[in-house]
């Protein structure tokens, strides 16, 4: 039986249980079941290549699905997790640099502003996060928005949009994290408010794929590290040298940390202490050997020092070590998604850190060697370089004006001169004809060069530089140097075969291709404001007088001679190669007053150092130096010896 109910109120039925709210509650426990999933299978595996593309697509999937239902608080947390993991994978699946702009963080933005009934549509990223980070005080969001902002600084980072991260620190940092880097005296500002920034606590209901408090890190090393290379292009050495050291000590992988150092070797390098760059270089090494560039620049440092010994010795081990091991591109790390090496990427960066190629530290070997007269050793490099071109070479070495390699012919024309050091007179000569036949056909029948030689490279006439190569005019005038370089050293090359004959016809077919340049004005005075390719050719045309006069010399035919010498004189007064022979053809032929008067003409005068005339300001191309060396006049201490003897008798006959 029922008991009745006494008299007063009805009473209220009982609460039934609130119901699931429809799928969305289920599909959320779903959606962080399937995120905790894709974290684990990371977290385990540690995986690359096609599965770290694969686990980014998922999440992207997951992102999409979350982003179904219209926006939430209640959701939101889940949402940011997921983004921030999807972003994360988006740089870590790439393994590129972290390039344009993070959509992702603006879409992921926008929703919690939808979800707190506000918007922001038509603000920039700053403006975006300003109000976001002002306007959004509900606690869950906090922790998810700050690890969201910490991708944002990561993303402005790569950018080099120092003040953009250095305000958005501001607006994540409390009141006392501020304060703490405002205690930093003499610290960089930027570092000191990465530091001081709290970075929030992982939830263990929404794992992340990397943490927070790592992506700090490479933050903090990533920011030392741009800030550095920024202040050594800008040439401020000593804070660049204290960013780099602060990069040195962060948080990095070995080849990041070998980079560092080799940048701190070319700081030191630039601050002028070698053996401080020495030994940031040899650092770097022994943090990782396949750091090849830090052995190059060791090269270039032993270079500067003029300890060829040890230049050689680095170059060697250079050239083994990209035979054996071709550098590869740096893979990505099995434990972190963003690493500093996708946020710094600068062009100084990307020229400190150049791989060279084989062939272009060959040619390196090739050049110091026959620079520090090791001629032996010199051919031995250029032949196996000349061998290298059977292989595409010019489709191996980039074209950007980076490569240590010059113009082929003058590689041809530096091993030519090797030869001829060497005493293979007629491998030269071979040699030679290979630079002649090739530009023949290159060198129009007449070169004007203007007046106004001092004019800029954009007054010069049409066509300007093109696609990085030299105009038409300065191409034209570089393919003659090496022509006519060619003949110069070929009649050199007969002469030691003691074929004067063919000799002077060499120098003269030289001298005959250098009338096809017309001068005018100030072209035969030489100057320092003289285009280097006329200075060159000048110098040539001064070497050929000098060569031919020497052969017709040897010949007997010394008023050719004559004519050849005074030649060289009008095109480089005071030049004592060509005053000393025209001193001794005159005296060959008898007329000794002159011959003496001459002698005591160019021994009073001033003659330019090293046989170089007055007003040169740059060295000669390396193919010309043996024949510099080959036009000095033999005989000087003799036939100043015979004039003296003249002038003492001539004044002993004069009457007093």
């Amino acid at each position: 039986m029922k008991r009745r109910r006494g008299p007063g109120p009805e009473p209220e039925p009982e609460a039934e249980p609130e119901p699931d709210r429809g799928p969305e509650r289920g599909c959320l426990r779903t959606w962080a079941a399937h995120s905790r999933a894709l974290v684990e299978r990371w977290t385990t595996a540690r995986c690359g290549g096609e599965a770290r593309r694969q686990l980014r697509d998922e999440f992207r999937e997951l992102l999409l699905s979350i982003r179904g239902l219209p926006a939430a608080v209640p959701a939101l947390p889940l949402e940011l997790t997921v983004l921030y993991n999807s972003l994360l994978f988006t740089v870590g699946a790439s393994d590129s640099a972290v390039k344009g702009e993070a959509k992702g963080i603006r879409q992921g933005l926008l929703r919690v502003l939808e979800a707190c009934g506000a918007c922001g549509e038509d603000l920039g990223m700053e403006e975006l996060w300003e109000k976001v980070l002002q306007e959004v005080t509900v606690e869950e969001l906090q922790a998810p928005l700050h690890r969201l902002g910490a991708l944002q600084a990561a993303w402005w980072l790569a950018a080099s949009r120092l003040g953009s991260v250095a305000g958005l620190l501001q607006l994540l940092s409390t009141a006392e994290d501020l304060g703490r880097a405002h205690c930093s005296e003499g610290q960089n500002k930027l570092l000191a408010m990465i530091k001081a920034w709290q970075v929030p606590p992982e939830e263990v209901s929404l794992p992340l794929v990397q943490s927070a408090k790592d992506l700090k890190e490479i933050l903090c090393t990533a920011a030392a590290f741009l800030q550095g290379l920024q202040e050594l292009e800008a040439g401020n050495f000593p804070a660049a040298l204290s960013l780099l050291q602060e990069a040195a000590g962060g948080f990095c992988s070995k080849n990041i940390l070998a980079q560092i150092y080799t940048c701190l070797g070319c700081c030191a390098q630039r601050m002028g202490k070698p053996q401080t760059a020495l030994q940031h270089l040899k650092r770097a090494l022994q943090v990782d050997f396949q750091c090849l560039p830090a052995l190059s620049h060791v090269a270039a440092v032993y270079h500067k020092l003029g300890e060829t010994d040890a230049e050689l010795q680095a170059l060697t081990l250079l050239y083994e070590a990209l035979g054996k091991n071709p550098p590869a591109a740096a893979s990505s790390s099995p434990y972190f998604l963003m690493r500093t090496e996708v946020l710094v990427h600068t062009p100084l960066l990307t020229s400190l850190l150049r791989h060279h190629h084989p062939s272009e530290v060959k040619y390196l070997l090739a050049q110091r060697c026959l620079q520090d007269g090791r001629v032996a050793d010199a051919v031995e490099h250029y032949l196996d370089f000349l061998s290298l071109l059977q292989e595409g070479l010019q489709q191996q070495v980039p074209l950007d004006g980076s490569s240590a390699l010059p113009r082929i012919p003058e590689v041809f024309l530096e091993a030519a001169s090797a030869l001829e050091q060497a005493g293979r007179h007629q491998d030269a000569i071979t040699v030679c004809e290979e630079v002649i036949s090739r530009t023949t056909d290159l060198i129009p029948r007449v070169l004007r060069v203007e007046e106004r030689l001092e004019q800029t490279e954009s007054s010069l006439p049409e066509p300007e530089l093109v696609g990085g190569f030299l105009s038409q005019k300065k191409e034209s005038m570089c393919c003659l140097a090496w022509r006519t370089a060619g003949y110069l050293q070929q009649g050199w090359a007969w002469a030691k075969l003691g074929e004067s004959k063919e000799a002077v016809t060499q120098f003269s077919r030289c001298l005959n291709d250098l009338l096809r340049v017309q001068l005018h004005g100030s072209g035969v005075k030489q100057t320092e404001n003289l285009q280097p390719e006329v200075e060159v050719l000048q110098k040539i045309r001064l070497l050929s007088l000098i060569g031919r006069g020497t052969q017709f010399l040897e010949l007997g035919r010394n008023k050719e001679a004559l004519l050849d010498f005074q030649h060289s004189l009008q095109i480089s007064p005071g030049d004592p190669a060509a005053a000393s022979y025209l001193v001794q053809v005159l005296w060959k032929m008898n007329r000794k007053e002159e011959a003496a008067a001459q002698w005591l003409k160019f021994s009073q005068s001033s003659p330019g150092e090293d046989g170089q005339q007055p007003g040169q300001g740059r060295p000669l191309p390396l193919y010309l130096v043996s024949c510099l060396e080959q036009a000095v006049f033999p005989h000087s201490e003799s036939l100043a010896r015979s004039i003296q003897d003249f002038l003492g008798a001539a004044a002993q006959d004069t009457p007093s």
